[in-house]
């Protein structure tokens, strides 16, 4: 990963607020300085500048402009030449109470693949934030010295040509006493339930991607290609018979050798005008073949004269030299899921390795002292009847399941499972998501300090899910305890999970009519089992008990039903792997 410093702008008048210390004003638990510096953890050497605060770690650099209170740009000089060596340089303003590292990280990605000498943010409204961005060393430098002295200039002043602007949420800031009181109630109000296709957008865009590496393709099945590929060599290699047959040379009758041509090996000597040799499919047709004239089409007389026979048609069954893929030529884009298809017709091209993000490694851990997955049951308890299942079932997704675990209702459980989480890459919790005394999750992802996504749901069942995102990048997935919510949701937010992760491009949704949908809408989406109906579409399932899986026997999928559907409403539907 290439090396990254930060330089955390936290002096300033704050004039607009009466000269307030505004970087250590508290917002949601934390003061804005501890955001920015969370959100900036990752880097490799980290400068606060402004006045000296004795609370900072002794890790932390700390340095003051010249003269204090000078500006922006003098700030960014102090901080540039108090920092490290890092090729790229992260610079933010200690006002963003919502900052997480995920903005950080893609302003970094950003920087990294655009080759841009700076990335800025933009807020919600689409205003460009030049104090949130990343920069080249080598061009913030250049046009710090271009300014002369930087003592109260503009920060446009600083703003390189070659820049750009990606729109980034949770990057607007606090310059009045009025954006404190906003963001303080926007920070202290639940999070309302969000509808399906609006958790899995914010999954697919706000996920932090997986780190780009270079691998062997057959060996990373479910992963995405963090870069297109291109063909390496051509398809057909060669010139190949397309059909068992005869290579002729010139209009026939022809006079036919008795060598034959077969696929794999050697390839025959060259044809004169008037000659033929038999070949197979695939075979390396000889030099001074015209075409491959079909078995069918032809007769060998007694003389071993070669004849067309009347009325056939005249065909060229010879695959050219790339004719299919010339070297260069596209094979799959950026964010193309590597499936058998996508390996195999890279591998045709000589093309075996690829840069992938994935595939997404996950932990899965089961909740609930009631829970037992082997051993006779005592009082109480109930038999784990989705964990064995969710390793086939993740795979479906291109998820591959690490290990599983169990874990008992304690005070500290949560905090010791997210804490080892930089092992995988996704946690798939089930159960403990709820609001009763022992679903202790959200309260142990509070304690993390991660940056919650998805709240909960709009949709029965499932409502009670979580998404968050930990400080080391994995994702915690938190689904409902009853069996059936926990694979319906899981089947239904997968799919952008991993798109998010690996920057995989999403898939297509299966769509179509529901003919029972008004026996089954409600005023909340619904998701159900369903079974293909004769006329095409589906027909859901009214009934549904989410205590076990039963209710998916001799069914097809599920369906995703809107609220207040009426029958023959077009629907999603996920089917079942089977």
């Amino acid at each position: 990963m290439i090396p990254v410093d930060a330089i955390v702008l936290a002096g300033g008048r704050a004039s607009r607020m009466g000269g307030v210390d505004k970087p250590a004003i508290v917002i949601g638990g934390r003061t804005m300085l501890d955001a920015a510096l969370a959100a900036a953890a990752s880097c490799a050497h980290i400068v606060v500048v402004g006045p000296h605060r004795a609370e900072l770690a002794p890790e932390i650099g700390q340095v003051r402009e010249v003269p204090p209170g000078s500006g922006p740009v003098a700030a960014i000089g102090a901080g540039l030449r108090a920092s490290g060596t890092a090729s790229l340089v992260v610079v933010l303003a200690a006002d963003l109470p919502f900052l997480s590292a995920w903005s950080i990280t893609e302003l970094i990605r950003h920087a990294t693949e655009s080759g841009a000498d700076a990335v800025f943010a933009a807020d919600e409204s689409g205003r460009p934030q030049y104090l949130i961005g990343v920069w080249r060393r080598s061009a913030l430098s250049a046009a710090l010295d271009r300014l002369g002295s930087p003592i109260n200039q503009p920060m446009k002043a600083l703003i390189p040509a070659d820049s750009a602007i990606i729109a980034l949420p949770g990057v607007a800031d606090c310059d009045t006493e009025e954006a404190v009181r906003q963001a303080r109630a926007l920070a202290a109000a639940p999070a309302r339930p969000l509808a399906l296709d609006a958790a899995r957008t914010i999954l697919r865009d706000n996920l932090s991607r997986l780190t780009s590496y270079t691998a062997e393709l057959r060996s990373v099945n479910g992963a995405a290609l963090a870069a297109a590929v291109a063909a390496a060599g051509p398809l057909p290699r060669f010139d190949v018979s397309a059909m068992d047959g005869y290579a002729v040379a010139g209009d026939g009758p022809w006079r036919l050798r008795r060598d034959i041509g077969f696929a794999g090996g050697q390839r025959p000597v060259g044809l004169l005008p008037g000659e033929a040799v038999r070949i197979a499919t695939g075979a390396h047709v000889p030099d001074g073949t015209t075409s491959v004239v079909r078995d069918e089409f032809v007769r060998v007389a007694s003389d071993d004269s070669l004849h067309r026979l009347p009325d056939t048609p005249i065909r060229d069954d010879v695959r050219r030299r790339g004719e299919d893929r010339a070297p260069g030529d596209l094979v799959a884009p950026r964010g193309a899921k590597v499936t058998a298809a996508l390996i195999s017709a890279a591998a045709s091209v000589e093309v075996t390795t690829a840069a992938v993000r994935g595939p997404v490694r996950a932990r899965i851990v089961m909740t609930g002292d009631e829970i037992r997955s082997e051993g006779p049951l005592h009082a109480g308890q109930t038999r784990d009847s989705i964990g064995p299942i969710l390793p086939d079932l993740l795979s479906w997704y291109g998820i591959r399941t690490t290990d599983r675990v169990h874990l008992r209702d304690t005070p500290n459980g949560f905090d010791e499972v997210l804490g080892a989480a930089p092992e995988c890459d996704l946690l798939v919790i089930v159960g403990a998501t709820g609001g009763g005394a022992a679903d202790q999750l959200r309260a142990a992802v509070t304690r993390a300090q991660a940056r919650v996504l998805v709240q909960r749901l709009l949709l029965r069942p499932g409502g009670s899910t979580i998404v968050a995102e930990l400080a080391t990048g994995t994702t915690v997935l938190g689904l409902p305890g009853n069996p059936f919510a926990a694979i319906a949701t899981l089947m239904a937010l997968a799919p952008a999970v991993v798109a998010g992760r690996t920057g995989g491009a999403p898939g297509r949704a299966l769509l179509g009519p529901l003919h029972n949908a008004a026996e089954i809408s409600g005023t909340v989406a619904r998701i159900v089992p369903a079974s293909f109906a004769p006329q095409g579409g589906w027909l859901g399932d009214p009934n549904i008990r989410t205590a076990h899986l039963g209710g998916l026997i001799d069914r097809d999928g599920l369906v995703i039903v809107p609220a207040d559907a009426v029958d023959g409403a077009t629907v999603e539907f996920l089917p079942l792997p089977r």
